[in-house]
């Protein structure tokens, strides 16, 4: 199910309990971000943008962490509003950074706040 492939992918990409292997964590995280996982959206949106597993790539990153977004993942929420704000894979739109940062500066959501 989405959750143990998310669980495994994070024990892969971590090396906890297991050999330490980047593209098996991707993989994992690709698979239940399929099923519509939000918390696999933003680890391979994160595997996107920082290049653990993958090739690096700005659309896909704001893709995926369009759809986490959606689901009201504030760090998914934070994140997409840094990629308006800098135009990472998207067009600069600061008002769409503002509205994003406000989503996700939930309670104990720094990064948003």
């Amino acid at each position: 199910d989405a959750v143990a492939q998310h669980h495994l992918g994070r024990c892969y990409l971590t090396g906890n309990g297991t050999a330490h292997d980047e593209k098996k964590a991707a993989k994992l995280f690709r698979k239940a971000a399929k099923q519509g996982l939000a918390e696999a959206q933003l680890a391979v949106g994160r595997c996107f943008q920082l290049g653990p597993g993958v090739v690096r790539d700005e659309e896909e990153k704001v893709k995926l962490y369009k759809q986490a977004a959606e689901q009201g993942t504030a760090q998914a929420q934070s994140n997409l509003a840094k990629c308006y704000l800098n135009g990472e894979g998207v067009e600069q739109d600061e008002a769409a950074a503002v509205r994003l940062y406000r989503r996700g500066g939930a309670p104990g959501h720094f990064g948003a706040q």
